[in-house]
């Protein structure tokens, strides 16, 4: 008798990988639980100032507008024109279903699968587009996070070397994009731009954090938590970051000796931002985002655009 192996369908595929971004961000709780006094959390949440917390979500809800209309340039490169408010709409729609749905579709395949769709463009392009803000994204997180790495060292700790590679990821970034996607090269530098806007609003974000939990001193060293934990959330191992962002928050804050449970509660709270972030994009499972749009679509048949 001969045994057949049947590998797993996509399906099948994708439900296995939430089921391991759960057990993941499950644990990552119970780590964090049995590190710090639950009790104390508590406290420390209702002795918060609310105001400040209303601030930080309005800085965290502007940097992602500001977001959107970052990869609205790499859209207009590939010939995609969508109205800015049109763009923000599918653009919190996407946060929706990352933070909420995330076993259904990812955010940025919806988009993906939208836009090669109705704007008939080749469907590397729109998922170069999208690939191609996370990378600008995390290239302006890291030139924040070498200076703060510099001013929470004070030069320390191989900070000129750390600077130093990260500069350099500029020119390189630049010459790859020129190399393999010469068609987003004439947004490089707005990208850029727009992505060093959005990383200072989130920044700001967890500055009115750190201020509505009455943290005055030790700013740098919280900064740089933050932005190594937005580096380490961008890793698809949990559920919305939620988990793996608190435990950098947790050893961060055991490295420079700052008390465990504010850290984690600041982390909560920009988890807390992200959530109240994302919930716009619900009325528009409901509501097309891009009802409003007139297609342009180029002169080419559909099979084509999957080249």
């Amino acid at each position: 008798m001969i045994l057949t192996f049947r590998m797993p369908s996509e399906k099948v595929k994708k439900w296995l990988k939430l089921l391991i971004k759960i057990i993941i961000t499950v644990l990552c709780i119970w780590y964090i639980s049995n590190k710090i006094d639950l009790k104390k959390l508590a406290e420390v949440l209702v002795l918060s100032n609310p105001l400040w917390i209303a601030a930080s979500v309005g800085a965290f809800i502007f940097s992602k507008m500001l977001s959107s209309l970052r990869l609205n340039v790499y859209f207009r490169n590939i010939d995609i024109h969508l109205p800015e408010w049109t763009n923000i709409r599918l653009y919190w729609l996407a946060m929706f279903y990352n933070l909420f749905l995330p076993g259904s579709i990812s955010g940025d395949a919806y988009k993906v699968v939208r836009l090669t769709r109705d704007y008939n463009v080749a469907y590397k392009k729109t998922t170069a587009a999208v690939l191609l803000d996370r990378f600008s994204g995390l290239l302006a997180l890291g030139i924040l996070l070498g200076i703060f790495w510099i001013i929470a060292f004070k030069g320390g700790y191989y900070s000129v070397w750390l600077m130093t590679g990260i500069l350099l990821g500029i020119p390189v970034f630049y010459f790859l994009i020129k190399i393999f996607f010469p068609y987003f090269l004439a947004g490089f530098f707005p990208t850029f731009g727009w992505g060093g806007a959005v990383q200072i609003f989130q920044v700001v974000c967890m500055y009115c954090i750190l201020q509505a939990l009455h943290i005055q001193t030790h700013t740098g060293n919280y900064m740089l938590i933050f932005l190594i934990s937005s580096v380490v959330a961008v890793l698809p191992f949990t559920i919305g970051g939620l988990g793996a962002r608190e435990v950098v928050f947790l050893w961060g804050a055991h490295i420079f000796g700052l008390d465990h449970t504010v850290s984690v509660m600041a982390s909560l709270l920009f988890y807390g931002a992200t959530v109240a972030s994302s919930l716009p994009g619900l009325p528009f499972i409901f509501i097309d985002p891009l009802k409003t749009t007139t297609a342009k679509p180029a002169p080419q048949t559909y099979a084509t655009t999957m080249e």
